[in-house]
């Protein structure tokens, strides 16, 4: 269990709970800075639990919030940095499609973070995109707008990649340790199911597990933890949809009246198979995370099959494949990052789950805990790592308007979506 690199003596200067991506990162980066770093996972390593796991994330710089999109640049060094570290490729990048209704404020919005932030993009009318993107059927009228460095996370590749750079500055690494308890004091003391660890600072990253940590200290966080069906789809074209054919990520916003984003991948980890998913689930304890839902709880899977058979006429009627995870959500879907209102020195990060902090941030987050402070350490290594457009990607002859690198006044004019 235990890994190399066991610091000498008694007291660490961290403990980190949580060895997902953002556990991981913090202990990462407060290990690189020299400071003696133990990381504490409940499950056996690798693992499925929670919502690190998986081949694949997207990573873009298309966001409607500006703070996110600022978050970028760094984020993508940061995973470029470790990619070279690990000596292994751990992006692609694919470009990602952001679908939606010319005069929808969110849609909007990520085409203004594109311009402000100077990110190559493209923009595309209903006509010019099916040209481009013969796959895609803008089925409501929709116009897009494309992030050209937008592209995969090789997600277990990168959590693998992350563990095995701390362990490699020194880091402690201790799995299948669930944690009993936890004492707060100037020295915190840790108690898991095999043994007792003391340090300095506390930094709890459980993901749907935080509030089960949290509530012996006294506080709940707004979270909700949801069951997610992370579906494949079945080319009917092999390779049509597939990243060698240069097919781009999706994100489609109020598709077809949907009341969340749905999101794709194109096929790559599943040869033949498309990741089509929708941003939002069934409620779940993740204890109970393998129960299955009533088939009345599942509305997700008929409003993807709805969506595929009208805008991506390529895929199979049905998912293929149906996996699962786990997602932590806040009710205004931003992360927490924060310090205990009591406690000082335990600092808590959660609600990072499948939303305005995907995985392409996860680099810098990580590096703002390290400190054992908001400000220098946990908001730096959850929040912002992604890699730089390095490898180029070849639009294929695509008709859209370039996008300006200006304010959205200056944006060519789009014509509005047709209604539905």
């Amino acid at each position: 269990m235990a890994a190399a690199g066991e610091p000498h003596g008694s007291l660490y200067d961290t403990i980190i709970v949580g060895a997902g991506i953002q556990g991981s990162f913090t202990a990462y980066h407060l290990a690189k800075r020299g400071k003696e770093t133990l990381l504490l996972e409940q499950f056996p390593l690798p693992h499925s639990r929670g919502s690190s796991h998986g081949q694949s994330r997207i990573i873009r710089s298309a966001y409607p919030q500006e703070h996110y999109a600022r978050m970028m640049a760094e984020s993508y060094r940061l995973w470029e940095r470790l990619e070279a570290e690990a000596g292994t490729q751990l992006y692609r990048q694919t470009g990602l499609l952001v679908l939606g209704p010319s005069a929808d404020p969110e849609f909007q919005s990520c085409c203004r973070t594109l311009a402000q932030h100077r990110v190559p993009g493209q923009l595309f009318t209903s006509e010019s995109l099916c040209r481009c993107f013969p796959g895609i059927r803008p089925y409501c009228g929709e116009v897009a707008v494309l992030d050209h460095t937008a592209g995969v996370l090789y997600a277990d590749r990168a959590l693998r990649a992350v563990q095995d750079g701390f362990r490699r500055c020194g880091g402690a690494l201790r799995d299948g340790e669930k944690v009993t308890g936890i004492t707060p004091g100037v020295v915190v003391t840790v108690t898991t199911s095999g043994g007792v660890y003391r340090a300095k600072t506390l930094v709890i990253t459980a993901g749907p597990w935080a509030n089960k940590l949290l509530a012996p200290l006294g506080l709940q966080l707004p979270l909700q933890t949801l069951r997610i069906n992370v579906c494949y789809w079945q080319e009917k074209v092999p390779g049509a949809y597939g990243v060698s054919a240069h097919f781009p990520c999706l994100l489609a916003i109020r598709a077809n009246q949907a009341s969340h984003h749905i999101y794709g991948l194109p096929s790559n980890e599943y040869p033949g198979l498309v990741k089509i998913c929708y941003h939002s689930g069934s409620p779940a304890d993740p204890e109970e995370r393998d129960r299955l839902p009533e088939a009345s709880a599942l509305p997700d899977i008929q409003i993807l099959c709805d969506f595929v058979s009208k805008y991506l006429p390529g895929l199979g009627p049905q998912p293929a494949l149906v996996e699962h995870c786990m997602y932590t959500n806040t009710p205004d879907e931003d992360f927490v990052l924060d310090r205990h209102p009591t406690f000082s020195n335990i600092i808590m990060g959660a609600g990072f789950s499948g939303k305005r902090g995907l995985w392409k941030r996860r680099g810098g987050s990580g590096r703002s805990a390290r400190d054992g402070s908001v400000e220098d350490g946990v908001c730096s290594a959850t929040s912002c790592c992604s890699i730089p457009c390095r490898r180029g990607l070849n639009p294929a002859h695509c008709w859209g308007e370039t996008l300006p690198h200006g304010p959205l006044a200056h944006f060519p004019p789009v014509p509005a979506g047709g209604a539905c």
